[in-house]
């Protein structure tokens, strides 16, 4: 308790004697791999391929401090999401408010929803798809690096922004009839269907965009932002962060800089124009993106900053519910003996955001302003669209996107996709 009160002590007392305009950054890493048996997104893990992190920055000023967080898993949501927010802003002594949490979506890593869960185990099948004492133990890890990163903030006298296409990487999913307005077929994650391999690539935002902060010509920490589904091959507990994580690991090596990378709105977009799905197309995909880094990162163009320059906004909405989501027909999916327990956690899943929705709870998006730079950071498995939209909005500023915060909604098409057909926005 003694050593708590005086880390406290010395935090406030240093963050009081800054200079009322000054910025200082901290960074964070840690594992939070499961366990050999524990379950992942669709498998018990079998093997540990490269770790999974949780990474982020702390951005101290006169403000209450900022914390942008990105964790290898396949999506963190509703109650969940809390957890996460509420014990990385104890750490950082901020508010909630004040924190960005998001997933990579990488589909060999965990899926978080404490509220699905709950109702799971109300049914009898607690366990099956989440592992609890994972996820907190990885909530755990990660606010004791927020913890002892703050400790020893590093001062930031300028702003670094660059951007670079990423060649043969994403491509969208949905190919359409132009003239009816209807999707034709899905190219998924990987492909080996001549059509879809020999089909443009379609609407994507190919510039990978990366923001640096740095004291002089001294780089404390790099954020990329990138749209895409992480996926090469998946599905069997080979626990990865992906061609993304690799890549990332490269290029945090190479820069001896850390690097934190954010997944854009990739709800329809993945890499099956240029991935087969063979275990060679990882580390070939893996480069791509590590290119795409490295071309940003050297176009890099630096300007003096300080806190005068930074602003982080929040606001919070209620998404409309689809007409699917009725309360009595997803209990009696859950109560349903001869129903496959697939179908029964999409309906658990569409239980716990319906019951979020009549709690009142809202959904968090949040805009940070730094200069000529804002990062927006958004929910769910935003469709492309809305990226693009964003950037076209502001076309004075260099807007990066972060998607995959809130993911309880999943898929967020746009309204037109609803009419087209197809997985997303389909009522599974």
């Amino acid at each position: 308790m003694l050593q708590r009160m005086l880390i406290t002590v010395w935090w406030m007392v240093g963050c009081a004697s800054l200079p009322a305009q000054a910025l200082q950054v901290s960074t964070f890493n840690t594992k939070v791999s499961p366990d050999l048996g524990v379950v992942v997104a669709y498998a018990p893990t079998r093997q540990i391929l490269d770790h999974l992190t949780a990474r982020g920055i702390v951005i101290h000023s006169d403000q209450d401090p900022i914390v942008l967080c990105a964790v290898d898993y396949l999506g963190i949501a509703n109650e969940g999401l809390d957890l996460w927010k509420k014990e990385l802003a104890t750490a950082a002594q901020t508010t909630p408010d004040r924190v960005w949490v998001s997933a990579l979506h990488q589909h060999d890593g965990l899926r978080c929803d404490l509220t699905t869960e709950r109702v799971m185990e109300e049914y009898g099948l607690g366990g099956t798809r989440y592992d609890v004492p994972t996820i907190l133990e990885s909530i755990k890890r990660t606010a004791k690096a927020v913890k002892k990163a703050v400790r020893k903030p590093k001062p930031i006298t300028h702003l670094g922004f660059g951007k670079a296409k990423v060649e043969k990487v994403a491509s969208n999913r949905r190919l359409l009839d132009a003239e009816a307005d209807t999707l034709v077929l899905m190219r998924w994650s990987k492909s080996q269907d001549s059509i879809a391999i020999a089909a443009p690539e379609g609407l994507i935002d190919p510039w990978l965009k990366s923001v640096s902060f740095w004291h002089k010509d001294q780089a404390r920490a790099v954020l990329s932002y990138y749209a895409t589904h992480p996926q090469s091959y998946y599905g069997f507990g080979d626990v990865t962060s992906e061609f993304v994580g690799l890549a990332r690991k490269v290029r945090e090596r190479k820069t001896r800089t850390r690097h934190v990378h954010f997944n854009g709105a990739s709800g329809n977009i993945a890499a099956g124009k240029y991935n087969d799905g063979s275990k060679e197309m990882r580390p070939i995909l893996a480069h791509r993106m590590e290119e795409g880094m490295r071309k940003s990162w050297e176009s890099t163009e630096k300007k003096p900053v300080d806190a005068t320059a930074l602003e982080w906004k929040t606001t919070s909405v209620q998404l409309p519910l689809g007409d699917h989501l009725i309360e009595s027909e997803l209990r009696a999916m859950l109560s349903h003996d001869a129903l496959l327990n697939m179908k029964k956690f999409v309906a658990a899943k569409h239980l716990a955001w319906l019951l979020r929705h009549q709690e009142g709870v809202k959904t968090e998006l949040a805009l940070l302003k730094m200069g000529s730079v804002w990062v927006l950071h958004l929910p769910g498995e935003l469709f492309i669209e809305y990226q693009l939209a964003a950037q076209e909005m502001v076309p004075h500023v260099e807007l990066c996107v972060v998607a995959y915060g809130e993911y309880g909604p999943g898929y967020i098409g746009t309204k037109r996709a609803y009419a087209q057909g197809g997985y997303e926005t389909s009522e599974r």
